[in-house]
């Protein structure tokens, strides 16, 4: 076989558990294609447009906590995955990024679909590999294992993320009619053995001697999987009065007693004694609001971050402490050996949210219908066990600002780099790994920025989307900056006259538009029932119309809280 370390490929893959491959077109990497498709234990789907493939392979690999495969051919194909491959490196999920490339002596020679593809990820992956161009010679043909072996590790190790290698293919790239590819289990695998990380009794010991100076600890969960142990052990501390816990949506934690409403009421340029922390704990990755970013960095509070490996950042310009264990190990210790917290402190931020969570309903049922009266009625809706999948921009923000509370539901956003492209796509890929409900909360600009993550052939009866149509980019009219500018309405919100309709015609979905709240519910009644084929509810409103209720809420609320 004149590419069987090609072939050992998919072989080396199956065996270290991986199942699923995202597949692109092309010549270049017809042998790697052939390879993933014929073996008998790896699952392949084929996504014409490579930007959309890795996202779904993206979508994909979150679900299932384990790499999925990319391939496509060479030069801008390759490119291509880069938003995604971005965006896995900064969520740490794992993928393994194979593409096709000329051999060494073609590069730069202006031969077809050729460009410079050795490290063309740069820093946004963990680790990028250059094939072998031929493994006649023994030696070549164990590197090439052992270069899939590492690469494999590599993203299955924590922090988990996107690899690459790089394979230069020569002619010829297709198999003769009667070739049989051999599929012969290769050399051992390279396995990763996770270990339980834990604190040396010195260390313990100093951590309890300085949690005794602190009686106001906020604890602040960014983005990750839902956790039935850490949401439990944040319950009881709770419950217990050793700490506040402030849940944004995305860290799929929250619970009766967290702090949700945060949004309204924590002021981002300054900070009210009452509310300060003396020491933040933080673990999980990035959180969404901005307002309690900014009001953490104007604190004078510690900051301890828990994390098990790998670089850890500093967003509230308040990082005293990295502690490389385990939330729940640590959680654990804090219940024992923590302080009761301030009655003030502790009393200031759940009056606060409890009042809103109490009044929020009545100020909805004042304003005009638009986005985010739509979503106050439509997130209760929900089905338990379902995906829920926001897009970046406002559906994301109106989420976080309503302060949904979970039940069996995980919630997903690509917050790693927070750019738009990729949300349908992500969802896309969430559905080949569940027949369970896919709910894709979306904005017009990000859902047609990525309208070919629908072309391809697979069926995704469990899809449903809601589109908030503002014929624009509604949320530079919140943003303090461009809302002022002259030229904004042109440039920055981009005004569009899509509408979705169009696209659930071509690729076959079921579709329904709805512009005021008693039709909304009339129609959620029927969205969620199973059906054969995806769903489009799309809602329309005015820009100006969204602007104006989120404004008038906040005031409203400002106000209450003042009185």
């Amino acid at each position: 076989m004149i590419f069987q370390h090609l072939i050992d490929l998919a072989t080396t893959c199956a065996k270290n558990g991986i199942k699923e491959a995202i597949l692109s077109p092309g010549s270049r990497c017809a042998p790697i294609s052939l390879a993933f498709i014929r073996h008998p234990d790896i699952h392949c789907r084929t996504i014409p447009d490579e930007r959309s493939a890795g996202f779904i392979a993206l979508g994909m690999a979150q679900q299932l906590e384990k790499p999925v495969v990319l391939v496509c051919t060479s030069g801008s194909a390759a490119l291509n995955y880069s938003p995604a491959v971005a965006e896995a490196f900064f969520q740490q999920v794992p993928l393994l990024v194979l593409t096709a490339d000329r051999p060494p002596e073609w590069i730069d020679q202006w031969d077809g679909q050729t460009i410079r593809q050795d490290q063309m990820y740069g820093k946004n992956v963990k680790g990028s590999f250059q094939f072998p161009d031929d493994a006649i010679h023994p030696d070549k043909a164990w590197h090439a294992q052992r270069i899939c072996n590492e690469a494999i590790a590599l993203s299955k190790s924590h922090p988990m993320g996107p690899v690459h290698i790089n394979i230069p293919i020569r002619e010829p790239f297709y198999p003769g009619a009667e070739e049989i590819f051999d599929f012969t289990p290769t050399k051992d695998t390279l396995d990763v053995t996770p270990g339980i990380a834990s604190l040396k009794e010195d260390a313990l010991i100093k951590i309890k001697n300085q949690l005794v100076l602190f009686r106001k600890i906020l604890i602040v969960p960014g983005q990750q999987k839902p956790d039935p142990e850490i949401k439990s052990l944040l319950v009881k501390l709770v419950e217990n009065d050793k700490a506040v816990v402030v849940t944004d949506t995305i860290s799929n934690l929250t619970f009766r007693d967290a702090i949700i409403h945060h949004d309204f009421f924590v002021q981002g340029a300054s900070v009210t004694q009452e509310l300060e922390p003396d020491l933040i704990i933080s673990f999980g990755k990035s959180i969404i609001s901005k307002s309690l970013k900014l009001f953490l960095r104007k604190s004078k509070a510690a900051h301890w971050h828990l994390q098990v490996h790998g670089y850890v950042p500093d967003p509230y310009q308040r990082l005293s402490k990295i502690i490389p264990v385990g939330s729940a190990y640590f959680l654990q210790f804090l219940m024992k050996e923590g302080n009761v917290l301030a009655p003030e402190f502790k009393n200031s931020w759940h009056q606060t949210d409890h009042k809103i969570r109490k009044k929020l309903p009545e100020f909805f049922k004042m304003t005009d219908f638009g986005e985010f009266k739509a979503l106050e009625i439509i997130l209760p809706s929900i089905p338990k066990n379902s995906r829920i999948h926001l897009a970046n921009s406002m559906a994301v923000r109106y989420v976080n600002f309503l302060g949904m509370t979970t039940e069996d539901q995980e919630i997903i956003c690509n917050r790693g780099t927070s750019g738009i492209d990729g949300s349908n796509s992500t969802a896309v890929g969430c559905t080949f790994t569940t027949k369970d409900p896919v709910i894709l909360i979306t904005g017009d600009m990000a859902f047609f920025y990525d309208r070919n993550a629908f072309w391809h052939q697979y069926n995704m009866p469990n899809l449903r989307i809601i589109v908030l149509n503002n014929h624009g980019g509604g949320i530079f009219r919140i943003i303090d900056g461009p809302s002022f500018l002259p030229e904004s309405k042109e440039y920055f919100e981009t005004f569009q006259k899509l509408e979705a309709s169009q696209l659930a015609a071509e690729m076959g979905f079921e579709y329904f538009q709805i512009n005021k709240a008693d039709s909304l519910l009339n129609r959620l009644e029927s969205f969620y029932h199973q059906s054969m084929k995806p769903k489009i509810l799309e809602i329309v409103s005015e820009n100006e119309t969204n602007a104006r209720v989120l404004k008038i809420i906040r005031q409203s609320l400002k106000e209450y809280l003042a009185d």
